[in-house]
C-alpha cells in the first residue's frame, strides 16, 4: 500500500458526519471494516469501515423497504415490552436480564442481530446488547 492510498483512505473515514447518529451507522462500519479487512488488510479495513459507516446510515440493519414489513411482524407477535429508564438510542447497552431477546426471521437477513422491545418500541440489538437500529 502506497501513500495515497493511505492518505485517501483516511479523508473516506475523516469526512463523515461527526455528529451523526443515524441508525446503521455504528453496525454498517463494523461490517465494512470487517469486509474490507478480509479482502485488502488494514487500509480495506480504513476505506471499508468509511463506506460501510455511510451506507449503513442510509438503509441501517433491515433496510428501508424490510423496516415496515419487520415492525408489522413486531406487532403481530405481540411481545411485551420492557420499561427503560434511559434513552432508547442506536449505541446503548442494555441489560442482561429482565430484558427478552428474540431471533429475527432470517427473511430479514439482519446477519447477527436479535429483536426486543423497550418502551414500546422495537430495537435491534447485537449479541452484546447494545442496539445497533430502532425501528420506527
Amino acid at each position: 500500500m502506497n501513500l495515497k492510498t493511505l492518505l485517501a483512505a483516511s479523508a473516506i473515514a475523516l469526512s463523515l458526519p461527526m455528529a451523526a447518529q443515524a441508525q446503521g451507522l455504528v453496525r454498517g462500519a463494523e461490517r465494512g471494516a470487517q469486509d474490507g479487512a478480509d479482502a485488502a488488510g488494514p487500509i480495506g479495513a480504513i476505506v471499508g469501515g468509511a463506506v460501510g459507516a455511510a451506507t449503513g446510515t442510509v438503509g441501517g440493519i433491515l433496510g428501508v423497504d424490510d423496516r415496515p414489513r419487520f415492525r408489522s411482524y413486531v406487532t403481530r407477535e405481540r411481545r411485551s415490552s420492557y420499561d427503560y429508564n434511559g434513552d432508547v438510542r442506536v449505541g446503548t447497552v442494555l441489560p442482561s436480564s429482565g430484558v427478552t431477546y428474540y431471533e429475527v426471521p432470517a427473511e430479514y437477513n439482519a446477519r447477527g442481530a436479535r429483536y426486543t422491545i423497550v418502551n414500546d418500541r422495537p430495537v435491534l440489538v447485537d449479541r452484546g446488547h447494545r442496539i445497533v437500529e430502532v425501528i420506527d
